[in-house]
């Protein structure tokens, strides 16, 4: 298992509930594939540096997660057919430091 940074930009029209919803199909597919959420971290809606699909603010999340090797993949096609995902990317991140 690796770990990996999922990080995606959500449409700025959702609300809390849908926004939740997402988060959790995002986990729900990390587990499927095999892997475990190790962190969330939500930034909340910011303002972007252009337009994405003719939107100028998006709700920020970002995913560490553990995956085995050819997770991603299926991830990444998961994410891309999500239609309220502006834009996303996994990334090979260093391991979580132990508290």
């Amino acid at each position: 298992m690796r770990n990996y940074e999922v990080a995606y930009i959500a449409d700025p029209d959702l609300d809390e509930q849908a926004l939740a919803a997402l988060e959790e199909k995002v986990t729900s597919w990390i587990q499927a594939a095999g892997g475990k959420t190790v962190q969330v971290d939500r930034w909340g809606k910011r303002r972007m540096a252009y337009a994405i699909k003719r939107r100028l603010d998006a709700y920020y999340v970002f995913v560490r997660a553990e995956l085995p090797t050819p997770a991603p993949a299926a991830l990444e096609r998961d994410l891309r057919l999500q239609e309220s995902v502006l834009r996303f990317l996994v990334t090979v991140a260093e391991p979580v430091p132990a508290a």
